[in-house]
């Protein structure tokens, strides 16, 4: 009897418990929160030509009360119908044109910002920061990138569209007082918003006549903590661009600089720091520097 319940008892030899193999399970369709999706892509593409179909909606609703008019007029005389299908032939081919003069209208963003705000830094800095620009659109796949220094006591920094290149505007208080991490977190924004494809809506929200509630609609809420994250990921050092957002959420601009001026307003969505012109921070807004240091410390 002892010996049954000895044998019962018995427990298996170190040999016998040996871990399993469990075979691993891979998802083919898994991707990384941190990398910019096609899909993501292609819906901040469709928010500018959703804003080119919708402040043509009055016109259009015209036009084809015109023409359906015209049809039907058919009965009266044959040359209506044919008008009516001129018409809207000619319209149709004027909404096209419309699309494609909204996005010509963003590549001069570049442009006009550089004419507002003088060039400075000395030959050393601006080698600095073209040896930044290089490394990191290496690493982010862009580029026809010009990096230019802009004199400016404010920290900022934009990535903009010009002609059928891209200009980084960085100011000379930024390059001047940040350390190397923090200079390569500010550029790496810029360019997570290239790969993001937020640059070429913002340079058209920055280019056309908007109130503000609409001009930050078309830029892209909340697209600011989202740069920061892509960056992040890639120089895999978040608190480098923690450090620069909270240096750019505790300092106050003064009235001689460009974030001081009504013209910041027209452009404030496309810059690293869009409340430059702000002394108070607002922790439930995504595009707050402060928010977005507090979020990058708590990686």
């Amino acid at each position: 009897m002892a010996t049954k319940q000895k044998s019962r008892n018995r427990r298996p030899s170190t040999r016998e418990r040996g871990p399993r193999y469990v075979e691993p399970v891979l998802d083919p369709t898994w991707q990384s929160p941190y990398v910019p999706s096609a899909e993501e892509r292609e819906a901040n593409s469709a928010a500018v030509r959703r804003y080119a179909w919708h402040r043509r909606i009055p016109a259009t609703i015209g036009v084809a009360v015109v023409v359906v008019a015209l049809l039907v007029g058919v009965v009266i005389s044959p040359w209506l119908a044919v008008l009516g299908v001129v018409i809207g032939a000619l319209y149709g081919w004027d909404l096209y044109r419309s699309f494609d003069r909204l996005e010509r209208l963003g590549t001069g963003a570049g442009d006009s910002v550089g004419q507002l705000m003088g060039e400075g830094g000395t030959t050393h800095d601006r080698q600095r920061l073209a040896t930044v620009v290089d490394r990191l659109c290496a690493t982010f796949g862009v580029d026809g990138v010009t990096a230019v220094i802009i004199d400016d006591e404010g920290y900022n920094a934009t990535l903009m569209r010009r002609g059928s290149g891209l200009v980084l505007y960085v100011t000379s208080a930024l390059l001047g007082d940040f350390e190397l991490i923090e200079l390569e977190g500010v550029v790496a924004h810029c360019l997570a918003r290239q790969r993001l494809g937020l640059v070429e809506r913002q340079c058209i929200a920055a280019s056309v006549s908007l109130d503000d509630t609409a001009r930050r609609e078309l830029a892209g809420v909340g697209q600011c903590y989202r740069a920061d994250e892509v960056a992040a990921a890639a120089i895999r050092y978040p608190l480098g661009l923690a450090n620069a957002l909270h240096r750019c959420a505790d300092q106050e601009v003064h009235e001689g600089s460009y974030f001081a001026s009504p013209a910041f307003a027209a452009t404030r969505w496309s810059w690293f720091n869009p409340f430059a012109d702000r002394s108070t921070s607002d922790l439930g807004d995504l595009d707050d520097p402060k928010l977005r240091s507090l979020a990058l410390e708590e990686w």
